[in-house]
């Protein structure tokens, strides 16, 4: 459906007009708690990653995956200029690959980044063994790369991994589905 991201694209998504458009506490700040453990799936530049840092606290954990590592590196500046890089993992997936077994999370967000994903069947069995038994998914796509019938057939793909749609999650330009395991 769509290329990866380039790191390029950053300066206009880490901007503080950004969150009049997509607010993070809005968007998923009913489903992150202070000391919750979160994956941002495609951190990208860190927008997401530094709200969610904030969001876990002092005790939580963030960690920020992504196969480009200057992305990870454009995320990991962004967050020590905040002074919460302290609070984020960061991790370079394999484009087959998250590479995160073992861990397990509280939330897992795939923002914008599915539809850029070549073995969407790999990728959401993996999420799903990442997931604790009450964890969520949240899945973000962009109206203007994934189609109506495409975000179904992605929601169609995750639910093959187990994963069961919640609820719709309404984001300006986005289609959104909040999943569980």
């Amino acid at each position: 459906m769509g290329d990866v991201c380039p790191p390029s694209a950053v300066r206009w998504l880490n901007t503080r007009l950004r969150k009049l458009v997509q607010d993070p506490a809005r968007i998923f700040g009913d489903y992150v708690n202070p000391g919750d453990t979160v994956v941002d799936l495609g951190c990208g530049g860190g927008y997401f990653t530094v709200a969610l840092a904030d969001m876990v606290g002092e005790n939580g954990r963030v960690i920020a995956a992504d196969v480009q590592t200057e992305m990870l590196n454009i995320t990991r500046g962004f967050a020590a200029n905040k002074g919460i890089v302290d609070r984020i993992t960061f991790h370079k997936c394999e484009p087959d690959n998250i590479g995160l077994a073992g861990e397990k999370v509280d939330f897992a967000l795939a923002f914008y980044m599915v539809h850029e994903v070549p073995n969407r069947k790999a990728f959401f069995n993996q999420v799903a063994a990442l997931l604790k038994p009450e964890a969520r998914l949240l899945i973000i796509e962009p109206t203007f790369h994934v189609s109506s019938p495409q975000f179904e057939l992605i929601l169609d793909e995750a639910g093959s991994a187990g994963l069961k749609s919640v609820k719709t999650v309404k984001v300006l330009m986005s289609r959104g589905m909040l999943l569980s395991g």
